[in-house]
């Protein structure tokens, strides 16, 4: 793994990590499916364009539609719209820990459902990984964490570890911004059906709420995927999930140092064991080095 592909991996995990601070300041004062749609449809226009303007084709190949296609419900609509909802009453720092067991949901179904081989580390990384997630939801729970919300957040990874596993290879041949920006388009269709189905649009003008839509638009959204599928392609899936282990750290630190969220000594210490358990995963999962 080469530097620039280290630096792009670091870059990923601490955007995509900040955008559950970002996210917690915006359901604050917005409706959340209306305002997650209207991110959508923003950064997925933004997405295409500057995708046509550098010569891409929106002229996808099968595979990469169905993946551009399910990814935009999976990951934009379910994934992110749970979480939207889940984050009025859950704080960010506990949505990440959820939202950071996709790696180990990834690596038990490819185990377990896949027939993956998982060498010992990697199982213990599981086990390490769950337990950690056990200590944090046990902590929270005793101290009055809204277990609705948890659960809307607990489902939607479960549609994002789907998504990971179903489109595996589909999205390699290039036009990865023209992916990126279409997947935001489908996401954003998505949900504004979502909204006219369930929500009651409201909004509350504030700089905080703007400053976090359009960060929120523009890095974690747009940034931070295209950064993800160009480390796909840089360095292959199984190697690129090894960043997920920072995601913990990260979002856990961000949502304490811009919110104000008290962070316990069971916290960290979940936080760690979900950490070494995420690394101790993607590890195992490297090729074994040829002699």
């Amino acid at each position: 793994m080469d530097v620039r592909a280290i630096l792009m991996g670091i870059a990923f995990a601490f955007m995509w990590s900040s955008a559950f601070t970002s996210a917690r300041i915006i359901v604050a004062d917005a409706s959340p499916l209306f305002s997650l749609a209207l991110r959508f449809l923003l950064s997925g226009v933004i997405g295409v364009t500057l995708a046509r303007l550098i010569g891409q084709s929106w002229r996808l190949t099968p595979k990469q539609w169905y993946a551009t296609i399910l990814f935009g419900i999976c990951q934009n609509a379910l994934y992110l719209g749970l979480n939207f909802v889940g984050m009025q009453t859950v704080e960010a720092g506990l949505a990440t820990i959820i939202a950071s067991t996709m790696p180990l949901l990834v690596a038990t179904a490819s185990w377990l459902v896949f027939g993956e081989k998982l060498r010992p580390l990697g199982i213990l990384g599981l086990v390490a990984g769950f337990v950690g997630v056990a200590i944090i939801m046990g902590t929270r729970l005793e101290a009055g964490a809204d277990t609705f919300g948890m659960i809307l957040c607990g489902f939607g990874v479960l549609a994002l570890t789907f998504a990971t596993l179903a489109v595996r290879g589909a999205t390699s041949g290039g036009n990865f911004l023209m992916i990126v920006g279409l997947q935001m388009l489908v996401g954003s269709a998505t949900l504004f059906v979502a909204t006219a189905l369930f929500e009651t649009v409201r909004i509350h003008l504030t700089t905080p709420l703007v400053l976090a839509f359009f960060y929120t638009t523009l890095v974690p959204g747009l940034l931070a995927t295209l950064v993800w599928f160009l480390l796909l392609n840089r360095i292959g899936p199984t190697r690129a999930a090894t960043f997920h282990f920072l995601n913990p750290v990260f979002g856990v630190a961000i949502a304490a140092l811009l919110l104000g969220e008290r962070l316990g000594p069971w916290d960290v210490v979940g936080v760690l064991v979900i950490t070494a358990g995420i690394l101790a995963v993607q590890l195992s999962r490297q090729p074994a080095p040829k002699g």
